[in-house]
């Protein structure tokens, strides 16, 4: 959260903070972390400019209550290079829990096999181009985000897509990003013969540096293992920020600097927005960030029709990690921000009610009762014995069964994701016992 924050914030003066080093230009060789040293009689290390206390804004945290999730997003540089259409090469959910003040970076590999809304199963870095070239509503990051939405079941109202340039300068401009290497690594920056080799140790990246290590692919895990080195990049910048305190000045600049950025982010989050989540997420110790990357404990490798190599999700392994991620705050927690009645409606969820408990008309009068809450029931029959409600998910549709389970008063526990983009129902609910015993139906 930090960093979506900071990247608004980035052109700040360039009397910031420094170590004993400077960089020249973006691309300069990576040099030798130093520590920090504030004292007064050190002429190598310049102290804050101070801003006085009156001239800096005085944000109001997030409402303090709100899970917040943003899906931050990078495009493909070679689809930029060819002309054509991009992709997105990176997606990064960030989430931001104001009230037990944790927050979590879920990376999601671009190979995954998923529903994109409107359209069929495909590899879910497409979403971001069929937004785009159907010029729907919000474009390409919006669909995207709707996407991994549904793929994970909680909402994600916020998105910010961020380009290349953007990334490096706010590096640069805050004296690059400190990291620690276990092993020596060859960086292929932007430009002809530009490789370098880093060395095993801690250095700080200059903005091209960091750019080249978030992109590399290098390493047995491939995109796993870059998808960890780009959270590796998120954790330090953050760490940069604290080390130095360098935010109220970015806050301070805001609006000149958010009215620079204009042209290389891309986001629905308000500047008003930016500095109170920015502000809010700081406060989250180390310790209470998740780190997670759907990796291949989360997949399996498969073939798609069209013989794609493609990452199909395990859909319970999916469901306990978002239960791990999101679980505060209910089963999903807070829907986005709207009329969930109609979010509800735009999700047209094929819903089947089986009536598993003692009152054998039971599933009719239910399903009567759902579809004038503005449900689409499409199938309801008697089903075997079943003391408690169970709900079988088979494509994820958030608002629906966050609306069912909060009703029928159904726990994780008894929430099962079976995913299969052939199914004829998206969400099947099995009625207990319990449910016939105490209802809300008139």
């Amino acid at each position: 959260m930090a960093l979506v924050g900071a990247v608004f914030a980035y052109r700040l003066t360039r009397q910031l903070v420094s170590t004993n080093q400077t960089f020249a230009l973006p691309g300069d060789p990576v040099i030798q972390e130093q520590e920090p040293n504030n004292e007064d009689d050190d002429p190598t290390t310049p102290s804050p400019t101070d801003i006085p206390v009156a001239d800096l804004p005085s944000p109001e945290p997030w409402d303090g209550t709100s899970r917040v999730n943003v899906l931050v997003m990078g495009l493909d540089y070679r689809d930029w290079e060819e002309g054509e259409t991009p992709r997105t090469d990176t997606m990064i959910l960030l989430t931001f829990d104001p009230l037990n003040k944790t927050a979590g970076i879920v990376s999601i590999p671009r190979d995954l096999w998923v529903s994109i809304p409107g359209f069929e199963y495909a590899k879910i870095n497409t979403a971001y181009y069929l937004g785009e070239v159907y010029n729907l509503p919000g474009g390409g990051a919006a669909l995207a985000a709707r996407t991994v939405e549904e793929f994970l079941g909680v909402p994600v109202p916020y998105y910010a897509q961020v380009d290349f340039q953007a990334f490096v300068d706010f590096v640069d401009h805050i004296e690059g990003v400190k990291l620690t290497l276990e092993e020596s690594i060859v960086l292929d920056r932007r430009g002809v013969d530009n490789s370098v080799t880093i060395d095993a140790g801690t250095s700080t990246f200059p903005g091209e540096y960091a750019l080249a290590y978030v992109r590399t692919r290098s390493g047995e895990g491939g995109d796993f293992d870059r998808a960890a080195r780009q959270q590796q990049v998120i954790i330090g910048i953050r760490d940069r920020i604290l080390e130095f305190d360098m935010m109220p000045k970015l806050v301070a600049r805001a609006p000149e600097i958010y009215t620079d950025l204009s042209a290389g982010i891309n986001t629905n989050l308000s500047l008003n927005q930016v500095i109170r989540l920015a502000w809010s997420a700081l406060e989250v110790e180390a310790e209470d960030i998740s780190q997670i990357v759907i990796g291949s404990e989360y997949i399996t490798i498969g073939k798609s029709d069209d013989e794609l190599d493609i990452l199909k999700p395990i859909p319970d392994k999916i469901r306990l990690l978002r239960d791990d991620v999101f679980g505060t705050g209910g089963v999903l927690g807070p829907v986005a921000e709207g009329d969930s009645d109609v979010l509800i409606a735009e999700e047209s969820a094929r819903i089947a009610v089986y009536n598993g408990s003692y009152q054998s008309d039971l599933h009719t009068v239910t399903s009567n009762w759902f579809k004038e809450q503005g449900l689409n029931v499409v199938d309801e029959s008697p089903t075997d014995a079943a003391v408690y409600s169970q709900i079988f998910v088979y494509n994820s549709k958030p608002y629906a069964l966050q609306w069912l389970s909060n009703t029928l008063g159904v726990t994780t526990n008894n929430i099962y994701n079976y995913y299969d983009p052939n199914a004829e129902n998206d969400i099947v609910v099995i009625l207990g016992d319990v449910w016939a015993s105490n209802n809300p139906m008139p």
